[in-house]
């Protein structure tokens, strides 16, 4: 029996609504071609909340035609005011649909609504009204040399793009690449995870609500071998952009050899903080405490090793804990006064569980939590394992939960080596009053991101990516607006004579 194009949905909190169930393409909600489907549970829960449509290939092929056809006949001879307008009325709807929006998120992803989602609602307003004050402002260089050639450059935008977003922050991770994409003239087809789909799919009614044509963002749902692989190797996108796993990230830019398109890729981490001894210590306990267990450690950038200097590392650890005894609340997502959710999945939960069990069996030394509270859900509790071996599992994979693995170190040249001991290289957090030394540790860390007396606070101004194996090229600020688009020399000749 084929599913209807949208269901009514009442979420756990009482609000009820229209959820779509299709894929989303050229402005419409459709079935998947094979009638493919699929389930998203509520991780809170463990029950189902809905079945909704999957894409393979042929939906992939369908949605890139509509987008490809959307950029030839009509979107690249927008204005970039029109494309302003557009991007400011998009945000206003979000806005509008907060409490709906914000709603899915905590039933779809366990994400705590006021403590999380409600942040997650603010960043993608603001990375859509950011990008859209971009929208007219696309501009080259004229390039003056001799007087018998007038040169200049014209930023265009690539055409059809590409792009597949992670489960951890469905709606911020789209702004982060449907607002540049489309404030420099692209279209996109974009990738929902199969974990988390059904915020982004509410989101499309908005697409259409505010106007844009038909093509210019499609969204489909589905799995990453049947609908991300010919996504990402498809001839008809012009540039690829991923966040996810560095494992998936590699297959990603395998598959864009195929016609050499552009790609950016935004991968996996094992962020690293180092606390010295003339640190504020309140405050660093604070933010270290927030860099691994926001989201529920759900996080690409967590500062997921700390490093402490040896002088204070005992009355740090004893802090450590305390503070997270006192501020960390596990429980229901829509409860106001919880801030540590459910992780996203079941086999999110096994493979946290597994971490923590295997660094057990190995007598690593157990600070905080380690267990799974004894109620319904995939709730791990905030963890914490000290005087953790460089060589350990744990030290140097990324769990992607609330887990922290804590180590001592004793000069800033030790604490230099230790942070730089990864093959990721993400994010990174120092906290120390001297700014001198703060200035320079962060020269020597190899990082896309540091941060200095915060972890993990981004800001959309600013540039976010990755060295190493954490990815290619940057998203967010002026940054990301210019990888969304190729730059044309054009060459004039004035009076060049052969």
């Amino acid at each position: 029996m084929s599913l209807p194009l949208q269901k009514e949905i009442t979420l756990p909190n009482g609000v009820k609504y229209e959820q779509p169930l299709g894929l989303f393409i050229n402005n419409e909600f459709v079935a998947s071609k094979n009638g493919a489907t699929f389930q998203t549970i509520n991780p809170a829960t463990e029950e189902v909340i809905t079945d909704l449509y999957a894409a393979d290939e042929a939906d992939v092929d369908v949605a890139v035609a509509a987008a490809r056809k959307a950029y030839t006949q009509t979107w690249k001879k927008m204005s970039g005011d029109d494309r302003a307008r557009l991007l400011r009325k998009l945000a206003d709807l979000v806005n509008e649909e907060r409490e709906v929006l914000a709603s899915i998120d905590a039933a779809d992803a366990g994400k705590p609504k006021a403590t999380n989602v409600e942040n997650d609602i603010e960043e993608t307003l603001s990375v859509y009204y950011y990008c859209s004050g971009w929208a007219d402002k696309i501009t080259g260089k004229t390039v003056e040399n001799s007087p018998l050639k007038f040169a200049y450059t014209r930023h265009e935008p690539y055409g059809v793009c590409g792009q597949i977003i992670p489960w951890n922050y469905p709606l911020a991770m789209a702004a982060w690449k449907i607002g540049p994409a489309i404030a420099t003239g692209n279209v996109c087809v974009l990738k929902t995870s199969e974990v988390t789909p059904l915020s982004m799919l509410y989101f499309a009614k908005l697409v259409k609500k505010a106007g844009f044509p038909p093509g210019v963002i499609n969204i489909i749902s589905g799995f990453g071998k049947t609908a991300g692989a010919p996504l990402a190797s498809h001839k008809g996108i012009d540039k690829i952009a991923f966040t996810g796993s560095t494992a998936t990230g590699r297959e990603i830019m395998k598959m864009a050899t195929i016609n050499l398109k552009a790609v950016t890729l935004e991968c996996g981490g094992k962020s690293p903080s180092v606390v010295f001894d003339d640190c504020d210590f309140e405050q660093t306990v604070k933010w270290a405490l927030f860099g691994i267990m926001y989201n529920q450690g759900q996080i690409c950038s967590a500062t997921s090793r700390i490093y402490v200097q040896d002088t204070i590392y005992e009355k740090f650890l004893e802090a450590l804990k305390k503070e997270s005894q006192t501020t960390s609340h596990v429980g229901d997502p829509f409860d106001d006064k919880v801030d540590h959710g459910p992780q996203v999945n079941e086999t999110q939960y096994k493979k946290i569980m597994s971490y923590i069990e295997e660094a057990k069996k190995q007598g690593i030394r157990l600070v905080l939590g380690g267990n799974s509270p004894d109620k319904k859900g995939y709730y791990v509790e905030p963890t914490i394992f000290a005087d953790v071996s460089e060589d350990a599992k744990i030290m140097r994979e990324e769990v992607f939960g609330p887990v922290v693995v804590v180590s001592k170190f004793s000069t800033e040249e030790e604490a230099i080596e230790l942070a730089n001991n990864s093959e990721y290289g993400l994010g990174a957090a120092i906290f120390t009053e001297n700014l001198t030394k703060a200035h320079r540790v962060a020269a020597e860390i190899e990082s896309g991101t540091v941060w200095v007396n915060s972890s993990n606070d981004t800001d959309i101004h600013l540039p976010f990516g990755g060295f190493k194996m954490s990815g290619v090229g940057t998203e967010l600020g002026e940054y990301g607006i210019n990888n969304y688009t190729q730059v044309k020399a054009v060459h004039v000749n004035m009076g060049s004579r052969l």
